[in-house]
Formats: structure tokens, sequence, C-alpha cells
């Protein structure tokens, strides 16, 4: 067998699209390839994909960028696979077919059962074993939909026949045949039914919602060997070395592995990470506290995989670690929203510069909460609002303030973590590490570091999700020795350093502030 070289291959499944990049020992992409996911709207707040058509897309990206590159499967070291979180696929067992559509993350349906759950006064068990707040948000109350109104799954659930996961475990399992039913602590994290004090399902809140045990995955750590690919599938058996939910896996890949590091990923969402190492701090002010990636023992080598090397058994050997985390529902999605939904602009890419055509907002401010408001507000019946309208308004002064937006609902995040922070006696973020689609935007940048008044840095490599699944599974397979390696391949693309003064910055965030109220009111 030849022996493999250093290039690692990172599945990155979106929201909107599906992605395969191929990336070399240094971090570097040699070769992308993407493809776009379908949405599916049944009816309003409701939003689901096909899992095949994940399944199908995702496959043939990881084709398209090995021929891309060039390579062969004997040229790659792992796999790292890297996912929208909380999205909830349900299939079977014996056949591999999904049962439904899965329900995707931003999907409101299961709101009723969350209220039900508030009534019952589940709120502060399940915030104190798994740092999250009550919110149709995450998987659990997903599932249990599904379970409920589903005809004739509730029976094959608790016969054994059905297999729940996220994005990364459908993936997994399609990848191995139906060999492995599998996640990683992070995604696990991220379904309200994992306890992240003991790494480990909870008897409890499986209990309190009704779901049968026998659906779940079994949880590793991030970076470790979960199984290999089908060799029919790709040219040839590779290692599935890494998987991580995409935000963790973004703070990974912008090299924030210390407490008071901090990251903010701009993509149909926005997600504020912040690490807090071994610390699992709760927050007072509407946050969340996840796991973040955590790094086992690797394998001694590619070859193991081939001889058929027993699976990692579970988080043995896994030191735990935490994030701080602030999630705004709509971030780019304002822009798609100006293209698909106003027709303001034909491509995403105009935004900037019909933004820029105006000096300011003109007063526009606009609070995108078509889906409701995430952190720190998590006001599930906010619907969008646009305020300060006057006969000089433009859609130049609406554009601006759907791209200020983004930024305004960041600040509120980080003003909002600064407290927890502060009140923990820990350190203030001192920089804000950037990545995403929007992040290439320099106004949102500079304005970003305005509302903030600490730099924004994006990166080199912007891909930093990628980079992270590609990183963990560097990390399992050898190819890293460690993440003081890693650390020294993270660079800084431009430096945004703030222009407003506070005094400045915090009148806009109070007519931001203002503007929620009104996006909030009954």
């Amino acid at each position: 067998m030849a022996s493999r070289t250093d290039y690692l291959l990172a599945l990155d499944q979106g929201t909107s699209s599906s992605r395969s990049i191929v990336f070399d020992r240094g971090g570097r992409i040699v070769a992308m390839a993407q493809r776009e996911l379908p949405q599916i709207y049944p009816q309003p707040g409701w939003v689901e994909h096909d899992p095949m058509e994940i399944w199908r897309g995702q496959l043939a990206t990881a084709r398209d960028a090995l021929a891309k590159a060039g390579l062969q499967a004997t040229d790659v070291r792992a796999i790292g696979i890297t996912n929208q979180r909380e999205t909830t696929v349900l299939w079977h067992r014996r056949t591999g077919q999904p049962v439904h559509h899965a329900i995707v993350w931003q999907d409101r349906r299961a709101e009723p059962l969350c209220a039900e759950l508030r009534a019952r006064g589940m709120q502060d068990v399940i915030q104190r074993k798994t740092g999250l707040v009550i919110d149709a948000y995450f998987s659990a109350t997903k599932l249990r939909w599904l379970l409920d109104e589903v005809p004739g799954l509730r029976a094959q659930a608790e016969a054994g026949d059905l297999a729940f996961g996220t994005v990364d475990s459908w993936l997994i399992w399609q990848l191995t045949g139906g060999r492995v039913h599998a996640t990683d602590v992070t995604n696990a994290s991220r379904t309200m039914l994992f306890d992240v004090h003991r790494n480990a399902w909870d008897d409890e809140l499986l209990a309190a919602l009704d779901i049968p045990v026998a659906l779940l995955p079994q949880v590793q750590p991030s970076s470790s060997l979960f199984g290999e690919t089908d060799a029919a599938l790709l040219g040839g058996a590779l290692p599935i070395g890494g998987v991580a939910g995409d935000q963790q896996a973004a703070l990974f890949g912008q090299a924030c592995f210390n407490a008071g590091m901090a990251k903010n990923t701009y993509g149909t969402g926005c997600f504020l990470l912040m690490h807090t190492g071994e610390r699992f701090q709760p927050s007072s002010n509407g946050l969340v506290v996840t796991s973040a990636a955590q790094l086992a023992s690797p394998f001694a080598g590619p070859d193991n995989a081939s001889r058929g090397i027993e699976i990692q058994n579970g988080l043995a050997g896994a030191a735990a670690q935490y994030a701080m985390e602030g999630s705004v529902f709509v971030g780019g999605a304002v822009v798609q929203w100006l293209r698909d939904g106003l027709q303001a602009i034909k491509g995403s890419a105009e935004v900037q510069a019909l933004a820029e055509s105006v000096p300011d907002a003109g007063g526009v401010m606009m609070v995108p909460a078509f889906t409701g408001l995430g952190a720190p507000y998590w006001h599930a019946e906010a619907r969008g609002t646009i305020t300060g309208l006057t006969r000089g308004t433009t859609v130049a002064h609406i554009a601006r303030a759907a791209l200020e937006s983004i930024a305004y609902q960041s600040a509120a995040l980080l003003a909002a973590m600064s407290l927890d922070v502060e009140a923990a006696g820990g350190t203030p973020v001192a920089e804000l590490r950037v990545d995403g689609g929007a992040c290439v935007n320099d106004l949102l940048m500079q304005f970003q570091a305005d509302l903030l008044g600490i730099p924004v840095v994006r990166p080199a490599v912007v891909e930093t999700t990628a980079l992270g699944a590609a990183f963990l599974a560097g990390l399992s397979s050898g190819v890293y020795a460690g993440t003081d390696e890693l650390s020294a391949l993270w660079k800084a693309e431009r430096r945004f350093l703030p222009t407003l003064s506070r005094t400045q910055a915090e009148a806009a965030m109070q007519r931001w502030e203002h503007a929620v109220r009104q996006a909030t009111a009954d």
C-alpha cells in the first residue's frame, strides 16, 4: 500500500451548501468544490433539508475536490467533518434511509414543546447540565416532534430500529456504510440531552423529553478515529479522524485554543464563541455554554485504519473544554433577503458598494428578527422591523442598515459575554478573530471594530470551519504534533482598528437596543 502524504480532506456541510476542501500540511487550500443545498419551507417558521440530498451533494463535492487537486485517496492522510449543528436527522438502521426530512436548526415548530418544558420548571436543570437554554433551536425538541407527530416512528424508535443524529452522524453513517453510529462531543453538546460535565448522555433529560436512549450515537472526542470510509466511495478507504460542529470547528481553525480567545463567524447566522478552557462558566446574560473541541490520544498511524483498528471507546482520556457562545439567527441571511426578498441587489457581492454609496444609514435601523431573536435576547416571537424611515430613505440606506444589523447583533453578544467574564473575574476579549462569508466585507468589519472598541482580525485563510475540521483530523492522524504547531500556522490577513470614540459607539448601541425593544413589543 502506498504511503499517504500530509493532505487532509475536510467535508464542510452547511445550511445553504455542501463543500469539500483539500488542505496541505501548512493549512493552505489546494482545491475546493461546492454545491448548493436546496431549502424546504413547508410552512412559516419551518425549515427542512432532504438528508439524501445532503449526502449526495457532500459526496459529490468530495470527489470533485480530490479531482481538482489531482489527488488519489492514497494521497490523503485523513478526513475531517464539520457540519451545521442542531439539525436533526432520523433514519432506519437497516436501510440507511431517512424517515423524514431533516429539521434544520432554524426551524421553530418545536416552540410549543419548549414552552411546556419551561412551564414544568425544566430550565434550571437543563442549563445546569447542558449549558443551554430551552429553545427550539436545539435538537432534542425537534427529535421529540418527529416521534410525536410522524405516525409509527415512536414504536420503531422504542424497538431500536431507528437512529438519530446531527448531520455529522448522518455523514459518518453513510461514509462507513452504516458500520458507525457516532458523533463528537461538540455536536452532542448541542442536543439539550448531553451532560457536558460528565461527557455523557443524561438519563434524566432523556426521560423528561421521552426520548429512547437506543436512538443515540456514541460520543467521541472531536479529534479521534471515528472509522474508515467504504473504499468504493472515494477510491480507497480513508480514516475519519476529526469531527466538530461548525462553530467549534471554526474556533479551532482560528487557533483559539486558550481561555479568553474569541472568534465570530459571519454565515447564515452569526456565532460568537469565546474559549473558557476547562472552566464551565454559566451565563447570567442570555448566552449558552457549549463544549469546545476535545482531543484524544493519536492513533499510531494511517496504516492502522487499514488493519481494522478498533474505534476509540467514548471520551476516555479527553480533557473537557468549554466555550461561551452567543448565536444570532439572521446574519448574512439578511443580505440574501435583500437579494431574494426585496430584490434590491442581484448578487450578494453588490451589497457593500450599495451600502457605501451613502455615508451612513440615515437614521434607519433594521432588526432582522425573521425567525425570532437569539442570544442575548431569546425572544421567539420577535419579528423583523425597519425603523427610522423618512421620505429621504433610499434602498442604499436600507442596505447599509441591513449590513450594520449584523454588527449590532454581534456587538450585543460580546457585551453580554463581557459582563459574564467580568463577573467571573476573567480576562476581557482583547481582539475578535472573524471568519465566514460576510467577513470579506470591509465595511461590515470596520463597523464591527468601531462598535466593539477592539481590533477585528481577519485571517489569511477565512475557511476556518473547514480548516478546523482538517486540523482535528491532522492531529489524530499524526500530521501535526500538537496545538502549538497549529497556532504557528495561523496568520492574520488584515486588522480592522476602531475609529469611533466609545461615546459614539455607546450611543449607536443605545439606538440599536431601542430598535430591539420596538421589534419585541407586544
